[in-house]
């Protein structure tokens, strides 16, 4: 990290007390820096700028002398999709985004950049084609949330501010996503292949992960869309004995397609079923090193580090 990088700055997160925002807060002031946390409950810990994203409201003022400002809120997307649901994940995405860029653009002097989050689900079920940043959007339900998620920070870029869009795939740690549903049931030597094991997982460490998104803010050099996920990509089948492996228990069920749409409808089918084969070209082109590039690197460090 060069001296630049090495200079304190103040960082607002939203969404720092969730999944990877808690751990990429911790990251960053680590590294010095001070983070302010962007939510609609007080911490009396830490500093603290109100919100109201459903009402949007929000004093823009709040944000004066922030350098980097990192959005990472939003609904989860792992539960049944219902009108209700799908309306409840746009809007978290969107609202948030559109309050936010709204209030960087209109601050004088403007914060540096945007770090927004954003993910895979981008391109859509692409079978076994490779994309990366230039690679044209897919279709389905995430790839339509993610291409609105995006387009809401326009008030930011349109006033001059970089914005980044890390497009993050699955972020492996047992704390949360996909690790922690998996976890349990692993463990008890019930897991297995979820249908045809060919659908590609890009998937990232979250160690990895914080350390890009911090890479992505600190950066001038990157901007637009960055795919946040390991060069390593695998197949679900491989996935699948990875983590069997990791926790020294067979992996010898299979969970039928069937079973997954039965359980989980299309949610189901957009997020276990299909997959991605997403390469991180602009992070790798930027110098970027990944501690965890393989997934039995990532399974380790990030299971016996939890």
């Amino acid at each position: 990290m060069s001296q630049s990088h090495k200079v304190p700055r103040r960082i607002a997160i939203a969404g720092a007390s969730g999944f990877i925002g808690s751990a990429l807060a911790r990251h960053l002031e680590g590294l010095g820096h001070a983070v302010i946390r962007i939510g609609r409950k007080e911490d009396p810990r830490h500093g603290h700028i109100p919100w109201d994203p459903e009402a949007g409201t929000m004093d823009a003022q709040k944000l004066a002398g922030i350098r980097i400002v990192i959005n990472l809120a939003g609904e989860n997307i792992g539960q049944r999709w219902t009108k209700e649901s799908r309306a409840r994940i746009i809007d978290s995405r969107v609202k948030t985004t559109s309050l936010l860029a709204r209030a960087c653009a209109s601050l004088d002097p403007k914060p540096r950049v945007l770090v927004n989050m954003s993910a895979v689900g981008y391109y859509g079920d692409r079978e076994d084609e490779e994309v990366d940043e230039e690679s044209p959007p897919g279709t389905g339900f995430l790839a339509e949330v993610v291409r609105q998620w995006e387009g809401a920070a326009d008030p930011a870029r349109e006033a001059g501010i970089r914005v980044v869009h890390p497009r993050a795939g699955l972020v492996l740690h047992p704390s949360g996503g996909v690790l922690e549903r998996l976890l349990p049931i692993f463990r008890l030597g019930a897991g297995g292949t979820i249908g045809s094991g060919r659908q590609w997982f890009s998937w990232i460490s979250r160690t990895d992960a914080m350390h890009a998104l911090a890479w992505a803010a600190l950066h001038e050099s990157l901007s637009g869309p960055l795919i946040v996920a390991s060069p390593t990509p695998v197949r679900n089948a491989e996935f699948t004995k990875a983590l069997a492996r990791a926790v020294r228990r067979p992996a010898l069920a299979t969970v039928p397609e069937f079973m997954v749409k039965l359980l989980f409808g299309e949610m189901g089918e957009e997020t276990v079923l299909a997959g991605q084969r997403a390469r991180p070209s602009q992070l790798i082109e930027s110098g970027f090193q990944f501690d965890h590039p393989t997934i039995d690197q990532a399974l380790a460090h990030e299971l016996n580090t939890a």
